[in-house]
């Protein structure tokens, strides 16, 4: 890991791992090119924030982790994230002493989940409440914001968080959230940082602009990354898990260690309401959904067929996560043995 800080004629604040986290100044100007170049061969005016400023790189590139206003912040935050690592990628997860009691029930869990399916609610409500002193640094918070991806402590240990964001896109996974998904948890394989992974998404976000721009090839990494991964692996479904996306989001099926669902969870090819319209044309559509809804809209199914190991009340979530990061401290996992993986780049 290397970090920079220069400020010869911009200010600069830069974070790399393996080239692919970089956290800048606002007022720092990064591009291949610049205004000149694209002037003469495009013949397209452009300033050099329009080109590659700190707005860019956050939000539409993914190129940059975070911004920030001036030195001293960047410095701060820069030794807080160095905090969560550790020295090289032989050690475990750092580990410290927790003032924050591991059993800790947090009853207000218990309410986050609306009762209706289609409110959303805030993803990182809940990591807060269940990590050390509500402590998440969040990388990448601007750019494919319907997915959080972060690092905190559960009972002193670094863990890394991959969640699903109901409040954006209703928390639906498309090319952009699935790289930044990706790209972190190889990051965290490589350093052997367990994945912690909050579920609550519908599926992969639909429509011909995502079907051209790749997102079967971009979702695909995610997918990869999960399967390639050593690393302990714990997973709550907190409400929707459908379709392609329920594999994905670190299942059973994808070695996952330990996988759990709060009372709310629903895990399931789709919705009642589009499941029902497709498989019983012709017939009464209410009453058909409400079977459906009886049915399938619980996991208590999925929970019978072994896909995951508990219903869990969500106020115990930080007990049991604390409980399984402990149990799972000594995993020896190796994948077999090849040159190395194919992933889908």
């Amino acid at each position: 890991m290397e970090a920079v800080v220069s400020t010869q004629s911009t200010w600069e604040a830069v974070v790399s791992t393996q080239s692919t986290w970089k956290q800048w100044y606002q007022r720092r100007v990064h591009g291949l090119t610049g205004p000149d170049v694209v002037k003469q061969v495009l013949h397209e005016d452009v300033t050099k924030d329009e080109l590659g400023g700190p707005g860019v790189h956050t939000k539409k590139s993914g190129v940059a982790a975070g911004v920030w206003e001036n030195d001293i912040t960047a410095m701060a935050e820069l030794r807080r994230l160095f905090d969560f690592l550790p020295l090289n990628n032989r050690d475990g997860a750092p580990q410290e002493d927790s003032h924050d009691a591991p059993e800790r029930a947090d009853e207000a869990l218990n309410r986050i989940v609306p009762d209706n399916p289609n409110v959303a609610y805030d993803m990182k409500s809940i990591i807060t409440r269940v990590v050390d002193n509500g402590d998440f640094f969040e990388l990448f918070s601007d750019w494919a914001k319907n997915i959080v991806i972060g690092l905190a402590r559960i009972d002193g240990r670094t863990v890394g968080i991959v969640a699903n964001q109901p409040q954006e896109l209703a928390g639906c996974l498309d090319s952009d959230a699935s790289i930044k998904g990706a790209r972190f948890i190889s990051w965290l394989d490589a350093f052997n940082i367990p994945l912690l992974t909050f579920v609550d998404t519908p599926g992969f976000m639909p429509g011909t602009a995502q079907e051209h721009g790749g997102v079967i090839r971009n979702g695909a990494k995610l997918l990869h990354a999960y399967c390639e991964s050593t690393i302990p692996k714990i997973t709550v479904v907190t409400r929707k898990s459908y379709g392609g996306a329920y594999i994905v989001m670190g299942s059973k099926h994808l070695r996952g260690d330990c996988n759990y669902s709060w009372p709310s969870g629903e895990l399931a090819v789709m919705g009642a309401k589009g499941a029902v319209e497709i498989i019983c044309r012709g017939k009464d559509l209410v009453e058909e959904q409400k079977k459906y809804e009886e049915k399938f809209s619980s996991p208590q199914v999925p929970a019978e067929r072994g896909y995951i190991d508990a219903i869990i009340d969500p106020s115990e979530t930080r007990r049991i996560i604390a409980e399984d990061l402990e149990m799972l401290s000594e995993k020896q996992q190796d994948n077999p043995w090849k040159k190395h993986s194919i992933p889908p780049l």
